[in-house]
């Protein structure tokens, strides 16, 4: 039903307006997003085009005309196309200023192909992500990460399904206690066991003081006891699990996570002078792209650098400076997805290039904060010091449906104080950006 109506709307745009580009900037709603699809078949034989389709006024264009049945053969093909041209079919009622900060999704009708809410939170992203197979203990996070949405329903009608998911979390861990305790790596046993001990005693308070129905007490006890959930997984990975390729093995790398802090300068706010937020950075899925960025760090190449608007309205970005290695030479670093099911990242071409359009990655833009590499938009290997951090949440954009994943590198997510994001303008400066734990991880630095 969703794609017949897109397809309806979209062959009526046409036929009420006289031609539409065909060109290579991409699908463009001006001034709010832009994402490319191409096809090498189906109306475009023998090329490489990218669709476009523009919701202003002004349809006029002495550029390729796009006949209606050579949309919709496109559009049967591709989610992607079906979901922006949903989205760009819809009139331009607002400047892109004043849809920086949209949440609410743009067609409610898409909803209906999502199998379930995406994971939106940083946390809970960062942990699915860990290259571990232990069931039990994924299965003691699931009963524990659940409570979020139980806690939706207002008053205490939501503490007794709380109580089953803390009651099923204790049941698995006490059950399996010997097998999560086996998964874990020789070297960091003594601390797993200190881990194991506080989260047995943390599920059995945290029953007790759901007895006393007071909903307050439940979602700090959870981020206490999901914290916990979290080292005993870090605790599991014995070893970096997979082998650079040749050419970026001498790059910096971070084989692992670290942990950030990055202090900004707010200014002309009174309610936000120094913002502190934290930020984890993940090696195990993008080492050459964390590498890169834990190693300007250390350079303290971002410290008195000022934030900058991206042209999506859709992030905030740090400056585009380019990076000289000490060979004199641009450092620049590869396009790096993660694809869930795969043992070492993808390298150099987009998942939308290599026809993986069902793919999911690993590390999605589904969190607010989301942080990435910028590149250039005809070059997918130009990343190089220019990040951004996603500024909405993906209601209705989950891992291989939005237009984002499988094209730019994440490496990692704002885990503490992301809501600040927002609160950054033009002008306001990055006074530090500090790494306070996995510095160890960091591997060929440059300085």
């Amino acid at each position: 039903m969703v794609v017949s109506t897109v397809l309806q709307a979209a062959q009526g745009s046409l036929a009420t307006a006289s031609t539409s580009r065909l060109g290579s900037a991409g699908f463009h709603k001006e001034g709010l997003f832009g994402a490319q699809c191409r096809h090498r078949s189906i109306g475009v034989v023998g090329t490489r085009r990218s669709l476009s389709i523009r919701a202003s006024s002004d349809m006029n264009s002495k550029d390729h005309e796009v006949s209606p049945n050579v949309l919709t053969k496109i559009l049967q093909t591709c989610a992607t196309c079906v979901a922006v041209t949903a989205a760009l079919l819809t009139p331009l009622s607002a400047t892109a200023s004043d849809v920086a900060f949209q949440r609410g999704p743009a067609i409610s009708e898409l909803s209906v192909l999502i199998s379930g809410p995406p994971i939106k939170d940083a946390n809970a992203l960062l942990r699915y992500a860990l290259p571990i197979q232990n069931k039990p203990i994924k299965e003691v996070q699931k009963s524990l990460e659940e409570i979020t949405e139980e806690m939706k329903v207002p008053g205490e009608k939501a503490l007794g399904p709380v109580e089953r998911s803390v009651r099923q979390a204790a049941r698995v861990f006490n059950q399996n206690k010997a097998q999560i305790l086996a998964d874990i790596a020789p070297a960091k046993k003594q601390e797993a066991e200190q881990l194991l001990s506080s989260l047995e005693d943390g599920l059995q308070d945290y029953q007790k003081q759901l007895e006393t129905k007071d909903r307050s007490t439940v979602f700090p006890k959870q981020k206490e006891l999901l914290r916990l959930v979290g080292n005993i997984e870090e605790a599991m990975v014995s070893k970096f699990p997979f082998e650079i390729p040749e050419e970026f093995a001498n790059r910096p790398l971070l084989k692992g996570r670290a942990t950030l802090e990055m202090k900004v300068n707010v200014k002309d706010n009174p309610n936000v002078k120094d913002a502190v937020l934290q930020i984890v950075v993940d090696g195990y899925n993008a080492p050459v792209t964390a590498g890169n960025f834990v190693d300007l760090v250390q350079r303290k190449f971002y410290d008195g650098m000022e934030i900058q608007r991206g042209v999506w309205s859709l992030y905030r970005s740090m400056s585009s400076l380019t990076v000289i290695s000490a060979t004199g030479k641009v450092r620049t670093v590869p396009l790096e997805i993660m694809v869930d099911g795969e043992k070492e990242p993808i390298y150099g071409a987009t998942l939308e290039e290599l026809g993986k359009y069902k793919a999911t990655t690993t590390l999605p833009f589904n969190a607010f904060g989301t942080m990435a590499m910028a590149r250039e938009e005809f070059d997918n290997d130009s990343g190089s010091s220019q990040v951004f951090w996603l500024l909405k949440e993906s209601e209705l954009t989950p891992s291989s449906a939005n237009i984002l994943d499988g094209r730019y590198t994440v490496f990692g997510y704002v885990t503490e104080n992301e809501e600040l994001l927002a609160d950054f303008k033009v002008g306001d400066v990055i006074e530090s950006i500090r790494v306070v734990n996995g510095l160890e991880n960091l591997v060929n630095p440059s300085y």
